[in-house]
């Protein structure tokens, strides 16, 4: 039975805890008065954070995502928000890459986010309250040259948020939306590269591999992501979306604006493409 204390305090489940955003995210959460749930494959291995009790989670499976629902909420009484941050990042030529490599990236990107989602919207429609804050990106908004498996399952993640928003408004739920920018985590530099590189990319790939690395150099710091989330969770009228830093911004407002033919253009421009 969750304790009195548990049933008052508002609790924060955040998947892909163990470091970057995840991590600043759940720093966030705590200090905003939350009682926080971290995830990773292995809690053990996570370096402790005060105020954040870490779990075992796999979301590529269902009796992962289903036995630690229940145990949040046996634990803690309650699932208030849930942020879906787990992910994986992959980089090269579309064509490079392998049929079962792309699925992987769906698999924890897409299809994890919405395991989670399924497995907590039952409590939180039952409650007659909840958030699910999914994490996106700017590439979530835009064309992402030798970025187009990972940006794909941004885009869906984007046209499922917006979509399951609407089904569980009438239920007291929303769904939202933060759209971070490059960030300064590890999350780039562990991104796969296409698995069967060929020959006729390898002086463009050369030229994505730098754009990424002094995109990076200027790169947010996961705090100024973590802020938005919070902003998501609290606010009193929450927006569906919420770009996170200057770039997202940016690139939020030119996307809406700009005509399609200089939008282009300007695509090509930075990510330095041939022809």
């Amino acid at each position: 039975m969750a304790t009195s204390k548990h049933a008052r305090q508002s609790v924060a489940l955040v998947t892909g805890a163990s470091s970057g955003i995840g991590r600043a995210a759940a720093r966030a959460l705590f200090d905003a008065g939350f009682s926080v749930v971290g995830t990773s494959r292995d809690a053990t291995r996570v370096a402790p954070l005060d105020g954040v009790t870490f779990l075992d989670l796999d979301v590529t499976r269902d009796e992962s995502v289903s036995a630690l629902v229940a145990e949040v909420i046996e634990r803690f009484g309650r699932i208030d928000v849930l942020v879906n941050n787990a992910g994986v990042g992959m980089a090269g030529a579309a064509e490079e890459s392998s049929i079962s490599q792309a699925k992987a990236v769906f698999e924890t990107n897409v299809f994890g986010t919405i395991r989670m989602t399924n497995a907590v919207l039952p409590h939180m429609r039952a409650e007659g309250a909840g958030r699910v804050i999914n994490i996106s990106s700017v590439v979530g908004l835009i064309p992402a040259p030798y970025m187009a498996v990972y940006a794909s399952t941004k885009h869906a993640v984007e046209g499922y948020s917006e979509s399951v928003d609407h089904e569980v408004r009438e239920h007291g739920v929303r769904v939202l939306l933060v759209e971070p920018g490059y960030t300064s985590t590890a999350f780039e530099a562990n991104a796969a590269w296409s698995a069967s590189p060929l020959p006729a990319y390898a002086g463009q790939r050369d030229v994505a591999r730098d754009v990424i690395t002094e995109a990076m150099a200027k790169a947010d710091d996961p705090t100024v992501v973590a802020k938005v989330i919070v902003a998501a969770a609290t606010d009193a009228n929450p927006r569906l979306r919420y770009p996170a830093g200057p770039l997202a911004g940016r690139v939020s407002v030119l996307r809406r604006l700009v005509p399609w033919r200089a939008f282009d253009k300007q695509i090509r421009k930075i990510n330095r493409l041939a022809g």
